[in-house]
């Protein structure tokens, strides 16, 4: 079978940056205008590979949990759009009912069936990524010098400033009920 590493991030931007801010150049500098300064690291990057796979042994190769505990009958996969939505976004009245508390599938579920008794799947292991990140941790830091070779700083950090969920992978299971849903964050 062909498949992505199950650790593969196909994209991944991380920057991290540092600003003294001019305060002093608005007012007449002091201890309170000097010494401003806010610092961070951003990270935009693509999910971890979605691992699809069945928990039963349709393929009859008697080899159901081998190697590392990875199951190896894996769906059928009939090409077509996956159609990524955003975890965030609430079902449509009328739509699937394996999500009551208001959640789309990641992927289009509706591409993959079960494999027939007898025979492989025709999916990939790992061919498509989950729900990426967006995480923004910043600082904001305040110098005063005390002498010429000591500085007092005070600092406040904000981890994951602008409350973005990082969603984790949906389930690949597809004799699973939530085949397709992303059900965690960090």
């Amino acid at each position: 079978t062909r498949g992505l590493s199950a650790f593969n991030v196909g994209q991944n931007f991380v920057t991290s940056y540092s600003y003294r801010i001019p305060f002093e150049k608005l007012w007449r500098p002091n201890r309170l205008t000097s010494g401003w300064q806010v610092a961070g690291i951003t990270r935009f990057a693509t999910g971890f590979p979605v691992y699809m796979y069945e928990k039963n042994d349709n393929a009859l190769i008697g080899a159901n949990q081998s190697g590392q505990g990875n199951n190896v009958d894996t769906p059928n996969y009939m090409p077509g759009n996956l159609n990524f939505t955003n975890p965030r976004k609430a079902v449509l009245p009328g739509a699937s009912p394996q999500c009551p508390s208001g959640c789309n599938p990641f992927f289009n579920n509706s591409l993959f069936s079960q494999e027939a008794l007898g025979q492989l799947g025709t999916a990939n292991r790992r061919f498509f990524s989950g729900p990426g990140w967006n995480n923004w941790d910043i600082s904001l830091v305040k110098e005063i010098k005390l002498t010429e070779s000591k500085y007092l700083q005070f600092r406040g950090e904000f981890f994951n400033a602008f409350n973005h969920a990082q969603f984790q992978g949906p389930s690949g299971t597809i004799n699973n009920s939530t085949f397709g849903f992303v059900t965690g964050a960090n």
